[in-house]
């Protein structure tokens, strides 16, 4: 039977690929620009893209809060599934049961990693191949020589809640020069006050479409409170999507920083 190692170090026997459930969106993506979409027969809620893809397959609740059962009845021959993005006691369950294929993602090298390994699992090395290798010379033509700007990026509201290190969202500004000042926090998602957003005093505020869908609403608010760095809604999707989506990315944040003057 056929193994691969996992990102976690596991190592995962499958028999076949024929029947996927598919536990992240952004994988969720990937799966299916590497054309297997006819392979996928169940997906969480927040798989999105395509808009069409929710109509048409299982529904196996959000990604922390899996429909165990659900699963079970779709009967997968493998199920990939992120160390952040799901449960670890849900993960656990189903591991007991069937080969889930774990990726763990917080840089660059590890995004690039995990397209390559789908692409082996699934005998689609030859696109992963390519895809990686598109990304790649994107994203190096994206990349600054130096920190030009500081910047917070929220997450959530009430309380308010930043990406801090060792997130993939960090990676990324870290790579078009901007240096995410909830690095120096406690938690890689740490809570933080108005006081403290002005005692940071960041050149930039990112007010991130997801999970929390920040609106122009909370835009106006936040300028509101006499903040010396300026206020910008700004595409989650794009800064923590790792899987094909980084290839569409590079052009999202081209248009970033022109329009920061980055």
């Amino acid at each position: 039977m056929p193994s691969v190692i996992d990102q976690m170090g596991r190592e995962v026997i499958f028999q076949s690929t024929k029947r996927i459930v598919s536990l992240v969106p952004s994988q969720t993506e990937l799966l299916i620009d590497l054309g297997l979409r006819e392979q996928i027969v169940g997906i969480t809620k927040y798989c999105i893209h395509p808009p069409e893809l929710r109509q048409e397959l299982n529904i196996i609740g959000g990604t922390k809060d899996l429909d165990i059962d659900k699963i079970r009845a779709l009967n997968p021959d493998i199920i990939i599934a992120n160390k952040e993005e799901n449960q670890q006691d849900q993960i656990e369950t189903l591991s007991k049961e069937f080969p889930v294929w774990i990726s763990d993602i917080n840089k660059f090298e590890e995004a690039w990693e995990m397209i390559r390994a789908i692409g082996h699992i699934f005998q689609k090395e030859k696109l992963s191949d390519l895809m990686v290798q598109k990304g790649q010379e994107k994203w190096a033509k994206l990349a600054s020589p130096r920190i030009q700007a500081s910047c917070l990026y929220f997450i959530w509201q009430k309380p308010y809640m930043l990406a801090g290190e060792n997130t993939f969202i960090n990676a990324v500004l870290k790579h078009i020069g901007i240096h995410n000042l909830a690095e120096q926090l406690e938690s890689r998602y740490p809570e933080i006050s108005l006081e403290k957003i002005k005692g940071l005093n960041p050149d930039y505020i990112f007010l991130s479409s997801e999970p929390y869908p920040f609106k122009e609403k909370n835009k106006n608010q936040m300028e509101g409170f006499g903040l010396e760095g300026s206020v910008h809604l700004v595409d989650g999707e794009y800064f923590s999507w790792y899987g094909s989506r980084l290839v569409h990315a590079a052009d999202y944040f081209e248009e970033l920083k022109s329009k920061l003057h980055l």
